[in-house]
């Protein structure tokens, strides 16, 4: 084992010392000494060199000490070089891929209900929380729109969208329009647009608008535009996901004080918030994991999520996942997380 390492990289001692003291951390949660490092390593490296290496571990950011605590822990830099490169992925225990496929196999007709047991099985196989969100196509097909005029400068546009799909947008407007101003933009739209994707529609309005400016009255115009803006955010399935297992969460001491629960707790609540999250996974090739910061939002600094892509029929994709503390076992929720992914497309797509 070589001590040499580029500049600003540890070394392979360094690496494996870290990786040591990450896994010792993840399993009981408390900051490592030079001497439990040293007795868990099993290498015959003395106290002295081994302080040395962790304060070289400490420089380039990996670890760091908590408070007055003599021991250190991994830092989000840390965790990332280990998640990288260091750690040994374990394969799901077979048991637990029995019991997925099992409960994959007696929902397999119930897509809904569905979606909610692999959200439970994440959760009880990990005791983190499980997430799932519902898959999506890449199309939406505008089959109809309302206007409904509401108090306040405010309309809602109520869109519908495949063959079911309803969404709902409040928007504000500069004055209030009349019931025939409203239901006069509806029926040009559902006259001239209905049936196309949302994305083409969206387009096809910025030249249509141009075209028509001279012969449509100005409310129309505006209100058209209002629908247009409406449809930016109309995805199907969207704002629609199932996390499960989030009370396990209080069971890691890092998370389980009232007010970081209750901040979490908000945090999933908040649909937009928790999909802008998952979906950074949708178009991935496997696995990805967002460790603290890596999130970019501030409640999810002590908070990693393992996700991973799956695919429906009719090139639907969602994504599932496991949120929990930063100190996961990852060596097996990444498995876990992988492989889940695949099964539940397999059982979305029987005939594959």
């Amino acid at each position: 084992m070589t001590n040499e390492s580029p500049a600003g990289y540890p070394s392979e001692r360094a690496q494996y010392l870290l990786r040591v003291l990450i896994q010792r951390f993840i399993q009981d949660g408390q900051p490592v000494g030079s001497r439990t490092l040293s007795k868990d390593s099993g290498v015959a490296l003395s106290p002295a060199t081994i302080r040395n290496v962790m304060a070289d571990l400490e420089e380039l950011g990996l670890i760091c000490a908590p408070h007055t605590s003599a021991g250190r822990v991994p830092t989000p830099q840390g965790y990332r070089l280990f998640v990288d490169s260091l750690v040994r992925y374990k394969a799901p225990k077979d048991g637990d891929i029995r019991q997925l496929r099992q409960q994959l196999h007696d929902q397999q007709d119930d897509p809904d209900a569905l979606l909610g047991s692999v959200s439970k099985m994440l959760s009880h196989i990990t005791s983190m929380a499980g997430v799932v969100t519902v898959a999506r196509g890449q199309q939406a097909v505008l089959r109809q729109i309302e206007f409904l005029s509401l108090s306040d400068n405010r309309v809602l546009v109520i869109l519908v969208i495949n063959d079911k799909e309803v969404q709902n947008r409040i928007m504000h407007t500069d004055r209030v329009y009349t019931n025939s101003e409203l239901q006069q933009a509806a029926n040009f739209v559902n006259e001239n647009y209905v049936g196309a994707d949302l994305a083409n529609i969206r387009s096809r309005l910025v030249a249509d608008l141009d075209e028509t400016r001279n012969s449509m009255n100005q409310a129309m115009h505006d209100i058209v535009t209002v629908a247009q803006s409406a449809m930016e955010g109309a995805v199907p399935g969207d704002g629609e996901f199932v996390i499960k297992g989030e009370t396990n969460l209080m069971s890691f001491a890092e998370l389980s004080d009232v007010d970081t629960l209750r901040r979490l707790f908000d945090a999933f609540s908040r649909k937009r918030f928790m999909l802008d999250l998952l979906d950074r996974s949708i178009n991935a090739s496997g696995v990805q994991v967002f460790i603290g910061e890596e999130s970019g939002y501030g409640i999810l600094d002590d908070i990693s999520v393992v996700s991973a892509p799956y695919q429906a029929e009719d090139g639907h994709v969602g994504v599932l996942g496991v949120i929990g503390p930063t100190r996961m076992a990852y060596d097996r929720v990444v498995p876990i997380v992988d492989i889940t992914a695949k099964l539940l497309g397999s059982a979305l797509r029987p005939g594959d």
